[in-house]
């Protein structure tokens, strides 16, 4: 980059234009093409269009109306995800934290699509490294290359090194010259992947998919039986070709995937509203299984930011106030403790210029600067930096009242080897010494004791109420003294706040052990990033479903680790590229919506499975005694669209779109299974029961599948109430209305007309409603008792 970058000036404007850009697909949601491709280039509208050609060119045109399927299918799985790709590009743009570069001189604030080739790009703690590059200044700049490396331990860089995207500053400040932008930055697709829209592994998705693969390969031995069965058993090739039709599209669940689509789709424009970023759908599976909820206190419990309370001297001998100032403006960047300071104290008094400096970072636990004549002063956690003495029992004494407490001390030298080699590696570890294992050289007398004031969020109570009456576990997992944290925890009434464990005590090597000290209690202070991480791994071993929430870059490593990781919106941008959930108002009290959200998504798609899979069953049943009795297929196509619209269609539009607060469970698959396979059996045995108890010398074919098609309906029907239970009064109208509208069409001359339906005979007709009477009873039996089976 030689003759092109200024360290001094950065790029001109010039240069930027016509210089190649960092622009990446939007990581929020997949192109317009790609989302008509998938929805109508799919195994099911092949299917269902081949055999709709056969009707359309065999059969009458009212038996292919299930065609329409494929229309409907293609529509709305299209408009549903259009839908959800506006929300999450709009919510995309909001989440996208701008770069800082340096042009003509000056510092400014770019959108991370507009960053070019041999920008020179400023970092502080907590930025993200969108781009590849080569650092060009550096004060203690520690970088975290664990998304990429897997180690914990930050990296110390100094000019020359080379920095990759996917890694985030720490501590300290600097800059790099962009060497690779755009799809050539080595780790774009790991920070795209992060937050792209797409249906990627879950439990549901898996086991729909299981379904639909098992069905495909049952369809075609038995579709192929069915349609030799027809054509010996009859002379008219239409009906053949009709009733061997009517078989295999009622064996296929053409709108389970569609249901399950829309469901993940709406659940993310319903939390976009609440200006909740779902980055990945997935999530919306993961929210529902969530049973252990772990938060960071700051940011979360207490609102971002504090405000400097008092500052308690300890030696009235020394510059307390020039010290604390001095301090507070040596980052660029500063953490909102540094902040508070430089609310009392806007600038740092004359004469105090650091030399070798210490910048903070979350597993250090303080910070410090050299300032020559003046001395070596440090700021930090009081039970970090002292051992014991007047000023260390004080301190605790604060913080037991729930108090923010940091000392401001002076030693005789700052950290051996912070001043190293930056990248150097000892006993393979980053860095000269991990990060959390330096302390100052010299002891530290404490000058003065520094408290703040936090500040607690209004809904944090409600919202942690919630969370126990749901049956969540809460674990506040917080870098702050147990102590304090307790005091927090005490306050908003969370059981177990008073039992606060110091994460130092905590055993590393005895992941067992881990896990049963987390599962017995509830709030851990001094926590470090490695140890967050190491939190949510214990927790997951012992079969938690682990959600975590954080706004720091302290977080960043648990957030991956865990099932869930949410994110607050003011929090870096580190934490939000790896989360899979950002609050981007940055309201704790969304979190209920959010886990309710992705409740209601997985127990209705559940429902919505045990009508579809109800009808496959049903219809491999029949097509299996068909095709071996060699008889007549029972009902026609049109009546299978009859049907499936008033039992399964339209009630399951509503259903899988219902409110509820059922707690997802495991087990997805068997589930389903214990339920759709009785009920699915015995609809088949009380449909052909009527179709052979109808049939005799003088009836005709559509008379017996008019009984078979009554049986069918009062069955499914019945199926349809027990899915929808618990029923309440808009259940009760939805599978009321159902019933209402098939008595109604058997009833009107041109709806009977229509769908070819002759309810010739009362005392058959009536026999199919004794039968179906006999098969509802058995249902409900045979799925209590398979629902008792743990398989």
């Amino acid at each position: 980059m030689d003759g092109v970058t200024s360290l001094a000036r950065g790029l001109t404007s010039a240069q930027v234009v016509g210089a190649k850009t960092n622009d990446v697909p939007r990581r929020s949601s997949r192109s317009l093409s790609a989302i008509v491709r998938a929805n109508v280039f799919t195994l099911f509208n092949l299917v269902i269009g081949v055999l709709w050609a056969l009707i359309l060119i065999f059969g009458e045109w009212q038996d292919s109306l299930f065609g329409l399927v494929i229309v409907a299918n293609m529509l709305i799985g299209i408009v549903q995800e259009l839908r959800a790709k506006r929300t999450l590009d709009k919510l995309a743009v909001i989440n996208e934290a701008p770069v800082r570069v340096r042009r003509d001189g000056a510092e400014r604030q770019v959108p991370p699509r507009q960053v070019v080739l041999g920008d020179l790009i400023l970092l502080g703690p907590g930025d993200r490294l969108l781009v590849d590059g080569e650092v060009a200044e550096s004060d203690g700049l520690e970088v975290d290359e664990s998304l990429l490396t897997g180690e914990a331990d930050p990296v110390h860089k100094r000019p020359g090194d080379e920095v990759l995207s996917g890694s985030f500053a720490v501590a300290g400040t600097g800059s790099f010259v962009a060497t690779k932008v755009g799809t050539d930055a080595y780790a774009v697709k790991l920070a795209e992947e992060a937050s792209k829209f797409h249906l990627a592994h879950s439990e549901l998705r898996t086991g729909v998919a299981d379904f639909i693969k098992y069905i495909t390969w049952l369809v075609i031995p038995i579709g192929a039986l069915l349609i030799h069965s027809q054509l010996s058993n009859s002379i008219d090739l239409r009906t053949a070709i009709t009733g061997a039709v009517a078989g295999i599209v009622t064996m296929i669940p053409e709108g389970l995937v569609l249901m399950t689509s829309i469901a993940f789709a709406v659940g993310v424009v319903r939390l976009g509203r609440r200006k909740c970023l779902v980055q990945e759908l997935p999530a919306i599976e993961g929210l529902a299984r969530v049973d252990v909820l772990c938060l960071d206190k700051t940011g979360t419990l207490t609102a971002g930011g504090m405000d400097l309370d008092e500052v308690l001297p300890v030696r009235d001998d020394l510059p307390v106030d020039a010290a604390l100032a001095a301090l507070a403006h040596l980052d660029g960047r500063p953490n909102a403790t540094a902040q508070a300071i430089q609310v009392r104290y806007p600038a740092a008094h004359d004469g105090w210029k650091a030399g070798d400096t210490v910048p903070f970072s979350s597993a250090r636990k303080w910070s410090g600067a050299d300032f020559g004549e003046r001395g070596v002063w440090v700021l930090g956690a009081p039970d970090v930096l002292l051992q014991d003495g007047d000023a260390y029992d004080r301190a605790a004494e604060l913080a037991a009242t729930g108090t923010r407490v940091l000392v401001l001390g002076r030693t005789a030298g700052l950290a051996d080897g912070l001043a190293g080699e930056p990248g150097d590696r000892t006993g393979g570890e980053v860095g000269v010494a991990p990060v959390e294992a330096v302390a100052p050289v010299a002891p530290v007398e404490a000058v003065a004791l520094v408290t703040f004031k936090q500040r607690v969020r209004p809904d944090a109570h409600e919202t942690l109420r919630y969370f126990a009456e749901q049956g969540v576990t809460v674990k506040i997992i917080s870098g702050d003294s147990p102590v304090a944290v307790s005091a927090i925890a005490t306050g908003l009434g969370v059981p177990g706040g008073d039992r606060a464990l110091d994460a130092r005590t905590l055993p590393h090597d005895d992941p067992a052990k881990l896990g049963e000290l987390l599962d017995g209690h509830t709030v851990f202070g001094r926590v470090t990033p490695r140890q967050k991480r190491e939190f949510v791994r214990a927790l997951q071993a012992r079969g938690h479903t682990v959600a975590m929430t954080g706004d720091g870059v302290n977080d960043v490593l648990a957030l991956k680790e865990a099932d869930l990781g949410i994110a607050m919106g003011a929090g870096s941008p580190a934490t939000k590229a790896v989360a899979q959930v950002v609050l981007l108002d940055d309201r704790f009290a969304t979190l209920p919506h959010v886990v309710g959200e992705g409740r209601r998504v997985l127990a209705n798609i559940e429902r919505v499975a045990n009508l579809f899979l109800t009808k496959t069953f049903y219809a491999i049943v029949l097509s299996l005694l068909v095709g071996v009795a060699g008889v007549m297929f029972p009902f026609a196509p049109r009546h299978s669209t009859l049907v499936n619209a008033l039992t399964i269609g339209v009630p399951a539009l509503f259903l899988a779109l219902a409110p509820t607060l059922e707690r997802a469970k495991p087990g997805f698959v068997p589930r389903v299974l214990r339920f759709a396979v009785p009920a699915g059996v015995l609809c088949a045995a009380a449909v052909l029961l009527s179709f052979w108890a109808a049939h005799s010398d003088t009836s005709t074919l559509l008379e017996d599948q008019t009984s078979a098609v009554i049986a069918l309906f009062l069955t499914t029907w019945w199926v349809l109430v027990l899915i929808a239970r618990p029923l309440n009064w808009w259940r009760v109208v939805l599978v009321g209305a159902m019933a209402v509208t098939f008595a109604i069409g058997l009833t009107l001359p041109f709806v009977r007309e229509f769908f070819a339906l002759e309810p010739g005979d009362l005392g058959k007709d009536l026999t199919a409603v004794g039968i179906s009477i006999l098969a509802a009873v058995m249902i409900s039996v045979a799925v209590k008792v398979a629902g008792t089976l743990r398989t």
